[in-house]
């Protein structure tokens, strides 16, 4: 099946999807901020370079998009139709990556989070976020 847009509008749409600041993520960095948390964004000597670092906890949180990071499980997590040579090599390298930067992190000591983006939207928000301060609660505890 071919694209309903002419590859110059793909491109263009393609072009405007953020790598960094991106709603869901700014969600989370707004509530941890105002729960009292402070952190480092993107830091690019880690593994990944995850989204948000807490160095105090020596925790990563890592905010992805169910579709370029294949959330198991999830309605947003689904191939194109079209160009499936290109999209499921791309999209499966996206998960290897993301399980190899996790184990280097888990590794070298670090507590990571991911937080998916299907989690943040309506009625689930408020619970994914309390469930992520509770993490970061237990984390601080084993700290002490």
């Amino acid at each position: 099946m071919s694209d309903k847009f002419s590859q110059a509008v793909r491109s263009k749409i393609m072009s405007h999807i953020r790598k960094t600041d991106t709603r869901p993520e700014m969600i989370v960095r707004k509530f941890l901020y105002n729960q009292g948390f402070r952190y480092r964004l993107y830091s690019k000597n880690l593994p990944g370079h995850p989204d948000i670092v807490l160095r105090k906890f020596k925790t990563v949180i890592f905010v992805n998009g169910c579709f370029w990071h294949m959330h198991l499980g999830c309605k947003y997590n689904r191939l194109p139709k079209s160009k499936m040579y290109y999209w499921k090599p791309k999209l499966e390298g996206n998960a290897k990556r993301d399980k190899l930067n996790r184990d280097l992190l888990i590794n070298s000591g670090w507590e990571v989070i991911t937080v998916w983006e299907c989690e943040l939207e309506g009625n689930k928000k408020s619970k994914t976020l309390k469930k992520l301060i509770t993490s970061l609660k237990k984390i601080n505890i084993y700290l002490i």
